[in-house]
C-alpha cells in the first residue's frame, strides 16, 4: 500500500494526492527517505561516486515497485515491442533525475500534510500529502512577486505626480508675485520697450520698513 501511495505521489502531476489522514502520516516518513538517497546521489563526489550512485538509486527502488516482470520476456523476442516500464520505474528516475536536485539543498520536511474534513458515508478524515516546492507554490510566488513589483511602480509614480503637483502650486504662487502689468506684457510683445514708468510702476512698492527709512532720513537732513 504505502509503495502504491509513494508511487502515486512522484508520478502526480501535481505533486499531490488526497488518501486518509492515517495513510498521509505513515506515507509521509516512507516517502521521504527515498527522497533523502535522491539527494545524497547529487552530492557524491570522487572516483567511486558513479558506484556509490548506482547503490542509492538501489536502495530507492525498494521503496517503489519493481521492473515489469515482462521485459526480459519481450525483449528476447525479435521484432516484437519491448512491454511499457511500470510507473515504479518511472517515479525512480523522476526521483533521481529531478527531486534529487531540487531539494539537494533541503535537509529534510519535503511533504506536506493538509487536513481535508470528514468523507461522506464512512466519515474518515481525509487529507492532502503534497511535496513542497511544487509548480503551483512557484507559479503563485512568481506571480505575487510581479504584483508587488507592480503596485510598487504604481505607489512610485503616484509620489512623484503628488510632489510635482506641490511644485507647480509652490511655483504658481511665486509667479503671482512677479507678474508684470497687461500693459507692460503687450508692449513686450509687440517688440516695444517697455517705459520707464511702467518699470517703476511694476516695482514692489515700499512698506512700513521704507517709510521708516524715508523719516529717518529726513530727519538727518534737518539736524
Amino acid at each position: 500500500m504505502l509503495r502504491n501511495l509513494a508511487t502515486s505521489l512522484i508520478n502526480a502531476r501535481d505533486e499531490r494526492i488526497v488518501t486518509t489522514l492515517p495513510k498521509a502520516k505513515e506515507l509521509r516518513p516512507f516517502v521521504e527517505r527515498a527522497i533523502t538517497l535522491s539527494r545524497h546521489a547529487q552530492g557524491l563526489e570522487g572516483d567511486n561516486a558513479a558506484v556509490e550512485a548506482v547503490h542509492l538509486r538501489r536502495q530507492a527502488a525498494g521503496f517503489f515497485h519493481a521492473g515489469n516482470s515482462q521485459q526480459s520476456v519481450s525483449a528476447g523476442r525479435r521484432g516484437q515491442p519491448r512491454a511499457p516500464r511500470t510507473a515504479g520505474v518511472l517515479a525512480l528516475k523522476r526521483l533521481f533525475d529531478e527531486l534529487g536536485e531540487r531539494f539537494r539543498e533541503r535537509p529534510g520536511g519535503y511533504t506536506r500534510i493538509i487536513k481535508l474534513g470528514r468523507r461522506d458515508g464512512d466519515n474518515a478524515e481525509l487529507a492532502i500529502i503534497e511535496l513542497v516546492d511544487n509548480p503551483r507554490e512557484r507559479e503563485a510566488a512568481t506571480s505575487k512577486s510581479a504584483k508587488s513589483a507592480v503596485s510598487g511602480k504604481q505607489k512610485t509614480a503616484k509620489a512623484s505626480e503628488a510632489d510635482a503637483t506641490k511644485t507647480a502650486r509652490r511655483g504658481g504662487k511665486k509667479a503671482d508675485k512677479t507678474f508684470e502689468k497687461p500693459e507692460t506684457t503687450r508692449a513686450r510683445g509687440r517688440g516695444e520697450e517697455p517705459s520707464e514708468p511702467d518699470l517703476d510702476d511694476n516695482k514692489p512698492k515700499g512698506g512700513r520698513r521704507s517709510k521708516k527709512t524715508e523719516s529717518t532720513a529726513e530727519e538727518k537732513d534737518t539736524n
